[in-house]
C-alpha cells in the first residue's frame, strides 16, 4: 500500500518582519510535475509556475504561519515548528508520513523524520518549499506597497545592508519582529537620535 507523504517546509526564518511560512503538500503518485527542486534556486517566473501547477495537481496543501508576534513570544525555532504543526493540521488529507526538510520536527504524533536539504532531495519537500517561498514573497510585495520607503520587494525583509539602514532611519513597523538584534537596535539608535535632536 502506497503510504500516503507530506512534505514540509519553512520560509523566513531569517528575516526582520512578517510572518515565518510554512507549508504542507502531499503530492499525486500519479501525477510528476517536472522541475521542482529547492525553491531557492529556481528563478521567480519558474517558482511561480510551479506554485500554480502545484496547487491545481497535488492531492492536498496548505499553508501554516507564525505571526511576529508568536516570534517574539515563542522565538523563531519554536515558532516555526508551531507553523509546521498548523501546515500539517491543515492538510485535507491525513497524511501516514511527514518529511520535514532540516535536522528536527515539531514534537506533534504523526509519523515523520527530518531530513537536511531535503528541499533539494525529496519532491514532496521542494513543492512545499516552492509554495512557501512564494506566499511569503507574495506578502512582502503587498506590504512594499503600504510602505514602499522600506524596500521590501528587493529584500524581502532580510537583514540586507540597504534595508538595514532603511530600518534605522525609519524605524520598525508593526509587522517587524521586535526580538530580532537588528529592530533593537534600531529602536536604541532612533531613541538615541530623538534624545539628541
Amino acid at each position: 500500500m502506497i503510504k500516503i507523504v507530506a512534505g514540509v517546509d519553512e520560509v523566513g526564518r531569517g528575516p526582520l518582519v512578517g510572518d515565518v511560512v510554512t507549508a504542507a503538500v502531499i503530492l499525486d503518485p500519479k501525477y510528476v510535475i517536472p522541475g521542482l527542486a529547492d525553491s531557492k534556486k529556481l528563478s521567480e517566473k519558474k517558482r511561480n509556475a510551479l506554485a500554480v501547477e502545484i496547487k491545481n495537481h497535488a492531492l492536498a496543501w496548505s499553508i501554516g504561519r507564525a505571526s511576529p508576534a508568536e516570534i517574539d513570544q515563542l522565538n523563531i525555532l519554536h515558532a516555526t515548528m508551531l507553523a509546521m504543526t498548523r501546515a500539517v493540521e491543515g492538510l485535507s488529507i491525513q497524511p501516514q508520513h511527514v518529511m520535514v526538510d532540516g535536522n528536527r520536527c515539531p514534537a506533534w504524533s504523526y509519523s515523520s523524520e527530518a531530513i537536511v536539504k531535503g528541499d533539494g532531495l525529496i519532491a514532496e519537500i521542494s513543492a512545499a518549499s516552492i509554495i512557501a517561498k512564494v506566499t511569503r514573497d507574495e506578502e512582502m510585495l503587498q506590504l512594499d506597497k503600504l510602505y514602499p520607503e522600506y524596500g521590501f520587494a528587493q529584500h524581502k525583509g532580510y537583514p540586507t545592508k540597504a534595508h538595514l539602514a532603511k530600518l534605522a532611519e525609519l524605524g520598525p513597523l508593526a509587522e517587524y519582529r521586535m526580538s530580532f538584534k537588528p529592530v533593537q537596535q534600531s529602536l536604541v539608535l532612533r531613541n538615541g537620535q530623538l534624545a539628541g535632536s
